[in-house]
């Protein structure tokens, strides 16, 4: 959903965030284990593939952002040795293509999607527990010891 409207127009990218910031909240509720535990169990399937498409598409967002910027990089880097005034070395002119500013702001742009990503991955993993300790109750709950709670 997301993916689409910034490859077309990377003015979404403030979207897109505030979005997935307010799933977030959703998500980490998911990640509690309440009620029923049959229900949990049987829930948990469909939930856990809800929120891996959702960390899917910032993943593919983030990568479409480095690909982007390379392509900023790489014009900024030309620039530098082709047409600068005295002749650098490859490293002088990486580094003056760190200072540019279109450079910075993407980088910062990216930095902030990448920790929006991170957050999305702590839910997974979250998800991933609670998989491990559902099963485990019903486990126990199987093996005869009905008076396990969570």
């Amino acid at each position: 959903m997301w993916y689409n409207k910034i490859v077309q127009d990377m003015g979404n990218i403030p979207d897109a965030l505030e979005y997935y910031e307010g799933e977030l909240t959703g998500a980490k509720k998911d990640v509690k284990i309440t009620g029923v535990l049959e229900k949990n169990a049987t829930a948990l399937p469909g939930i856990v593939e809800h929120r891996f498409n959702q960390l899917q598409e910032l993943e593919a967002i983030l990568q479409h952002l480095n690909i982007q910027l390379r392509k900023l990089r790489r014009k900024h880097f030309k620039k530098y040795l082709e047409s600068y005034n005295r002749a650098l070395s490859a490293r002088d002119a990486e580094k003056y293509v760190d200072g540019e500013d279109e450079v910075v702001d993407l980088e910062t742009v990216i930095n902030e999607v990448a920790l929006v990503r991170n957050k999305w991955l702590g839910v997974i993993k979250g998800l991933d527990v609670k998989q491990f300790q559902v099963s485990n109750v019903i486990r126990l709950r199987t093996a005869g010891m009905e008076d396990v709670t969570v």
